[in-house]
């Protein structure tokens, strides 16, 4: 899958509704930007970490997607863990996924949370497992 293609897989879902756009996709490495707006604010108006989660976990799968065979297999997250280590309210950020291991059953991506200056908001690490369809 390319960009237009991600970007087309998520209408209708929570990756439209936050306004995540895919930008970028190459073997090993994709990345995503995202609103830092109302709909990704915490009450102080600051880039909540759920917000960041969610890229980071939507940056991580679709990573993924771009690895398979859709018409074979799925992608489902099953671990995901962050560490926000500063926050922005900056008008987006920017998810940097990185592929660190890819298995036959198991991809682990590191996913890099960052503002438009390339300053470090959160570093993440997602586990997907990789399923085969049921005929």
């Amino acid at each position: 899958m390319n960009c237009e293609q991600l970007n087309k897989f998520c209408k209708d879902t929570l990756m439209e509704h936050l306004d995540i756009v895919y930008t970028e996709v190459s073997d090993g490495r994709i990345v995503a930007k995202m609103p830092v707006d109302s709909r990704t604010f915490q009450p102080m108006k600051r880039l909540h970490g759920g917000a960041t989660m969610a890229l980071a976990e939507s940056v991580g799968s679709a990573g993924s997607m771009t690895l398979i065979d859709p018409k074979q297999f799925a992608v489902l997250g099953v671990e995901i863990s962050g560490s926000h280590v500063a926050t922005t309210s900056e008008n987006e950020v920017f998810g940097i996924g990185t592929l660190i291991h890819r298995g036959a059953t198991q991809h682990v991506w590191e996913i890099r949370v960052e503002d438009k200056s390339g300053k470090l908001i959160s570093l993440c690490r997602l586990t997907n497992r990789i399923v085969p369809l049921k005929k």
